[in-house]
């Protein structure tokens, strides 16, 4: 890997992380299309690099929401308990069924584009509790974004976090339970892939040094956006998350396209 890439990973990582920390989503959803297109990193490996990134990046934002006791609500529990089965299988499908992300990325522009749409229009501020949202229901969206992000290594909070939102959750309490459970899934899959990688044919494993150039943008970017999120209003974050659903459903749809 030329030094120019692991800076440009450096960089990109620690921009992207900064805007999507205080909304939950830990970036690499947006670092899988500049891996592809900018970066060349090969098929499946740019999976288990995004995951690498997330490693690398996580505690970063993680440290600074423990220091408010944010990490210990149950709704982080749930998301941790939920999407580490999920990534598990979620890597194992990447490398024995998946061959093209096309499907992928159309399902989830179709769902994160309105999503998005619905998070920015207006509305009043809901409380942050669970009501609408039983225990069975979180751990089965946790469960499903974990196999999503063990397949294309963006680790669930992502599409969990608009999700959580959408359905009535302060942000507050969504993003760093989010967080925790992308760090978690992340290094499980990191471990799955690297033990795939003995016996799959083809780029399974890792790119090492770039994932960990990524991460190490993310985790100084992690901790900066996640000190900046309390001095930020409720409706910013949620203008802010619904951006983010609506552009990654566009880039998605472009890659579709394209």
């Amino acid at each position: 890997m030329p030094d120019g890439n692991l800076l440009l990973g450096f960089a990109a990582g620690l921009a992207i992380s900064v805007v999507t920390t205080p909304a939950g989503v830990s970036g690499a959803v947006f670092l899988l299309p500049v891996q592809l297109s900018v970066l060349h990193v090969p098929n499946p490996a740019v999976t288990p690099t995004n995951l690498l990134y997330n490693v690398v990046a996580g505690p970063g934002a993680l440290a600074r929401y423990a220091r408010g006791g944010a990490l210990r609500s149950p709704l982080a529990g749930l998301l941790v308990l939920g999407t580490l089965p999920g990534v598990l299988i979620g890597a194992s499908v990447r490398v024995h069924l998946v061959a093209d992300a096309d499907v992928f990325r159309l399902c989830a522009a179709v769902v994160l584009a309105p999503l998005g749409v619905w998070l920015l229009l207006p509305r009043r501020t809901r409380t942050a509790t669970r009501k609408g949202l039983g225990r069975k229901a979180v751990l089965g969206l946790a469960f499903a974004a974990g196999c999503v992000g063990g397949v294309y290594g963006i680790g669930g909070g992502s599409l969990l976090s608009p999700l959580l939102v959408g359905a009535g959750l302060s942000v507050a309490v969504v993003a760093p339970a989010a967080l925790l459970s992308t760090f978690a899934t992340s290094i499980a899959g990191c471990l799955a892939f690297a033990a795939l990688s003995f016996t799959a044919p083809g780029d399974v494993a890792p790119d090492w040094a770039l994932g960990i150039a990524c991460g190490v943008g993310g985790l100084i970017g992690g901790y900066l956006g996640a000190a900046l999120q309390p001095r930020l209003p409720e409706r910013l974050l949620r203008s802010l998350l619904g951006a983010l659903a609506v552009a990654v459903a566009g880039v998605y749809a472009v890659q579709v396209a394209v």
